[in-house]
């Protein structure tokens, strides 16, 4: 199965209005820019969108958001994007906020084709408005459901041309999970290798999870807040 693609733009082309996607990346680290800029210049519409936060009004899936292309968000953290607020304080976006760990696990378990958990994490708060509820081990829990995708988009830093995948450092962070949750899973990265040249022992998702692979035509990297201390006289 051959699972290069020429470019990002190859890679979506098939991603519908309407679709739920995921998409990796905590912050603006770890993102996988050419795909959300692929999907940006296709226009699709109403996408609801699983991702730790929303990246900023201009980088990352804020571009989506601010080019009036999705619907709902599923997120951690929003607190970098004044888009994002504005659209949610007007109803005019929809969003379901997570603890951090509790968003991770939900769609661990989605790739891991565990259907729903209890978790302590959010009762007794508005989280737990609406779910089930029960004491178990002693402590009273919240009955949190998985989450899988339509589409996974994910940034990894080398793969070989099965679709191994291996990141580098932070940028690691939702990739790894949302590759298993996905049920057709874009990569992309910054270099492709032929199989047999990336040790085993160091590959982070099997390509067996990865459907669809591109080499990255650009990055910017970018940084949030960037904080440096002054130079010295």
């Amino acid at each position: 199965m051959n699972k290069l693609y020429g470019s990002a733009a190859e890679a979506v082309a098939d991603i519908p209005d309407g679709a739920t996607l995921m998409s990796g990346g905590f912050g603006l680290c770890g993102n996988p820019e050419n795909l959300i800029l692929a999907l940006l210049a296709r226009g699709v519409r109403g996408l609801t969108i699983i991702s730790n936060n929303c990246g900023t009004d201009d980088h990352g899936l804020g571009v989506l958001l601010k080019n009036g292309q999705v619907k709902k968000m599923i997120s951690s953290y929003v607190g970098e994007n004044k888009h994002f607020e504005k659209l949610f304080l007007s109803g005019e976006l929809e969003v379901e906020l997570n603890p951090q760990g509790t968003l991770a696990e939900r769609i661990r378990a989605g790739g891991a084709g565990i259907p729903a958990f209890f978790t302590p994490t959010g009762y007794g708060t508005v989280v737990a408005d609406g779910k089930e509820t029960r004491e178990v081990g002693g402590r009273m829990c919240v009955l949190e459901h998985a989450l899988t995708a339509d589409f996974a988009i994910v940034k990894a830093w080398k793969a070989d041309t099965d679709g191994n995948l291996v990141y580098k450092a932070t940028a690691r962070n939702f990739n790894p999970m949302m590759a298993q949750a996905g049920r057709i899973t874009i990569a992309e990265v910054e270099e492709i290798v032929p199989v047999g040249a990336l040790d085993p022992d160091a590959i982070h998702t099997p390509g067996i999870y990865v459907q669809r692979l591109i080499k990255g035509e650009h990055y910017e990297k970018w940084i949030e807040q960037r904080t440096v201390r002054p130079r010295e006289a």
